[in-house]
């Protein structure tokens, strides 16, 4: 008999992640899934056309190792009207196969085995991961309990010669909170006398609501000058599955972001850049997202209001978190189970999104999904 050779695991924590677990359990008892966070309805027909014209065009080989010089521009062009920071598209701008991938990069880039890294729980799952790719050490450390605000003054604690990065999220998955111009601030005058590098996650920059602007970390010179910025065209245009992000970082940084992306992927998608880069021509897409979503956020918050949920403050990205503490004693994690077989409905503990599975009775929704996906919900979520 042959066997295959046994080896030791870099992630031997990790298994199925609760996103696959719901999706599966979703899809078998025939629930709406507003787990996951992702659209359920199609993009701008005009960007599908510009991707065949490019094929078409013959743009079907590899892309430069930084990405298309014009899609680099747009974004370059993007942040200067936007946040009033220029970021030079030769050298401090580069197209990566979604923001995972830029983030697991920028990670590899500046960390070496024995450095710390920062994360604000509770986070996205890859971020720790990552880090433990790297041979570096996570340092959690929480956001305040219901108000998810960062504890500047834990942050603090948590700096040690041997912290390296640190990474934050704004607007944040999965508590929708977004950071304020002050909160910006004090972070700028925290890192001021330190060496420690940043990496916000910047991905639903175009998903605030209420009139309020995004504090992109390109606004503050003295965070901008120790920052990679990750960007999602996935999320902003509807297409996910695309994978296309960026990462905007001062030219120093972005030598050292190249020389990694050049060896885990060299190049992105090459039809879907040029088509990127002629669809960024016309601002109003991305200019008129934090009103489209704004508008589905209202609808789904007056129909849980013929709930039992009660709904948390929702000031970016388009995932609502609802206290569930007036409807069940269970934990979060057995209450979205529940949900799922018996109403028909999937969400997400957020007790999932922190190290040591910190349960507060809070779970998240998607809203990113056609009227009739969330009305469809809203009618199941009333049996509660």
């Amino acid at each position: 008999m042959t066997a295959t050779p046994s080896f030791p695991s870099r992630l031997p924590q990790v298994g199925t992640t609760i996103f696959s677990t719901m999706s599966a359990l979703a899809q078998q008892h025939q629930a709406v899934n507003l787990g996951q966070g992702f659209p359920d309805f199609g993009c701008d027909p005009r960007l599908l056309h510009a991707v065949t014209d490019a094929m078409q065009a013959g743009h079907n080989q590899y892309a430069p190792m930084p990405g298309i010089a014009a899609l680099r521009q747009a974004v370059s062009d993007k942040m200067q009207a936007l946040y009033g920071r220029r970021y030079n598209a030769d050298s401090e701008i580069t197209v990566t196969a979604g923001a995972t991938q830029g983030i697991l990069t920028a990670i590899l880039a500046c960390t070496q085995p024995g450095d710390e890294v920062i994360v604000l729980d509770p986070c996205y799952d890859s971020y720790v991961p990552n880090i433990e790719l790297a041979g570096a050490t996570a340092v959690r450390v929480p956001l305040t309990p219901g108000s998810f605000a960062p504890d500047f003054a834990k942050i603090a604690a948590a700096l040690t010669p041997r912290t390296r990065l640190l990474i934050i999220n704004t607007p944040h998955n999965p508590s929708a909170t977004v950071w304020s111009d002050a909160q910006m601030r004090q972070l700028e005058d925290l890192l001021a006398p330190t060496n420690v590098l940043l990496l916000s996650d910047e991905v639903y920059e175009h998903m605030v609501f209420d009139g309020q602007p995004h504090q992109s970390v390109a606004r503050f010179p003295g965070l901008a000058a120790r920052a990679f910025i990750v960007s999602s065209f996935g999320k902003t245009y509807h297409v996910t599955g695309w994978k296309v992000g960026t990462i905007a970082a001062p030219a120093a940084l972005m030598a050292e972001f190249r020389k990694v992306h050049q060896f885990n992927v060299f190049s992105v998608n090459t039809p879907m850049q040029a088509a990127l880069a002629s669809y960024m021509a016309d601002p109003a897409p991305y200019l008129e997202l934090p009103a489209f979503y704004q508008r589905k956020r209202d609808l789904f918050l007056h129909g849980l209001q013929a709930t039992r949920l009660k709904p948390l403050p929702t000031r970016g990205t388009y995932f609502q978190c609802v206290d569930i503490s007036a409807v069940t004693d269970l934990p979060e994690a057995d209450f979205c189970r529940w949900l799922v077989q018996e109403i028909g409905v999937a969400a997400i503990p957020l007790s999932a999104f922190y190290g040591d599975g910190f349960d507060q009775q809070v779970v998240r929704f998607c809203f990113a999904k056609e009227d009739a996906t969330l009305l469809a919900a809203l009618e199941r979520l009333k049996k509660l």
